[in-house]
């Protein structure tokens, strides 16, 4: 073999080492580019955890006092006096006034609606997400189920027998150490009449089932969502 073709040879073994590295380093880039556009939105899945985990213990906390304030209303339809107006219109306004708990997970859907949640390689996180996500849809189905009991047996009812405006006045006045609101006299009757209505009962005990049912799910996304923030933080320092 004449040296010219062992050169042109050697030449040939060069180049393509010399593709093969360049290959290599692209791949490289590329994996890295895709690691950080994997980290960038794990950083923000992480942010809107954080923030759902605090409005969850707030949710929590509101729940569990809706239910004792259901409870306290059921004891006076079961023949427990009205001692205390003011209280008694705290506890039916704080049930009448419940509200819908929503996660923040504006990264989340970021990431399914851009097709991009493949990018996120830790299965356990991407996992935990989807399983957040159905857990946030179970308590979306309870709080609708709850906003027609209500409607039916607490809104309606009430409207024929209870003047909101001062009950409104007088709560508002309460909660926030008179800053908002007035001491409206409240109408000792009306509360009278309201307690011979069982529908309104009914309506007071539902709120207790529903209202604890909302929170076992709750309690379940604030653990779930804690975990994947731990996960998140084992992933972002490895």
């Amino acid at each position: 073999m004449s040296k010219y073709l062992l050169y042109a040879i050697g030449e040939i073994i060069l180049v393509v080492i010399g593709i093969l590295i360049a290959l290599q380093i692209n791949n490289n880039n590329e994996t890295a580019k895709i690691r950080a556009k994997e980290l960038h939105y794990l950083k923000n899945v992480k942010a809107d955890l954080t923030l759902t985990i605090q409005e969850l213990e707030q949710f929590i906390n509101t729940r569990n006092s809706q239910i004792k304030s259901a409870n306290n209303v059921i004891e006076h339809y079961n023949g427990k006096p009205i001692s205390n107006l003011n209280s008694f219109n705290s506890d039916v306004i704080n049930v009448y006034t419940w509200t819908r708990f929503f996660q923040i997970n504006n990264t989340f859907q970021e990431l399914t609606y851009s097709g991009n949640l493949a990018i996120i390689s830790n299965d356990s996180i991407k996992n935990g997400l989807l399983n957040l996500e159905a857990l946030y849809k179970k308590i979306k189905y309870l709080e609708d189920h709850f906003r027609y009991d209500a409607e039916v047996n607490l809104y309606n009812p009430s409207y024929d027998i209870l003047d909101i405006n001062p009950m409104g006045e007088n709560y508002l006045y309460k909660i926030t150490n008179g800053e908002l609101g007035s001491q409206a006299e409240l109408d000792k009757s009306r509360f009278e009449e309201m307690l011979l209505d069982i529908r309104q009962k009914n309506g007071f005990a539902f709120a207790v089932i529903e209202f604890s049912k909302m929170n076992i799910q709750l309690i379940s996304m604030k653990n779930l969502a804690s975990n994947l923030v731990k996960t998140i933080d084992n992933e972002l320092n490895y």
